[in-house]
């Protein structure tokens, strides 16, 4: 799970682990459903919190659904890191981070779901999969390996893309999801400029397992 500098008291510690607790709570409920119209008390309960902590750590249930999905977004940014730390090539990640989406659902499915649900409206986001998305994109303008010159308009495609192939591996469960991902993989490759024999070699180049 994310986490930022760890707390330098047990006060600290107690307190950042309380929040956590709530983040988790609401994680799991747009996992579920999506829905943010849970009452505070529901929240506070799941976390196995008193009514009144809630206040300690946010003023509003916005604020909290604001965290979590932010919290989740950051949790697949550092998992795409973790997975592919030594990819240099801009078309690699990117096709490598739509064929990960699609095995992360199954291997950490309360994540994407909440990816599924929330995350459109943080596209463009200055955290998580957004500022990753537009430096992969911006590198690979510079480079010259892709030939569009909107970095902003390609992070939109490719974030509406990655959020559609989400949908569809849980609404078609059956369907391969490696086989759909790097077929989308490929198509967005050559939108954004790479040759079609190149971007076919790199969406469907072996990738490392997941653990």
């Amino acid at each position: 799970m994310p986490t930022s500098a760890p707390p330098s008291n047990r006060f600290e510690r107690r307190r950042a682990e309380t929040r956590q607790a709530l983040v988790r709570a609401a994680r799991q409920i747009l996992a579920e459903t999506g829905d943010t119209s849970a009452s505070i008390q529901a929240i506070a309960e799941r976390a196995d919190l008193g009514f009144g902590t809630f206040y300690n750590h946010f003023e509003s249930k916005t604020e909290l659904f604001d965290a979590a999905v932010r919290d989740a977004l950051e949790e697949l940014g550092q998992a795409f890191d973790e997975y592919l730390e030594d990819v240099d090539d801009p078309a690699e990640l990117v096709a490598a981070g739509f064929r990960l989406s699609a095995r992360l659902a199954d291997a950490r499915p309360e994540l994407m779901q909440v990816v599924r649900h929330r995350g459109l409206n943080y596209l463009h986001s200055d955290s998580g999969l957004g500022r990753r998305a537009i430096r992969d994109v911006e590198v690979g303008i510079a480079s010259g390996r892709f030939s569009i010159t909107d970095p902003t308009v390609a992070v939109t495609a490719l974030g509406g893309s990655l959020l559609g192939l989400v949908e569809l591996r849980f609404a078609q469960p059956e369907r391969d999801g490696d086989e759909a991902a790097s077929v989308l993989a490929e198509m967005l490759l050559r939108m954004l400029g790479v040759p079609s024999e190149d971007a076919h070699d790199v969406a469907w180049s072996p990738l490392p397992d997941l653990h």
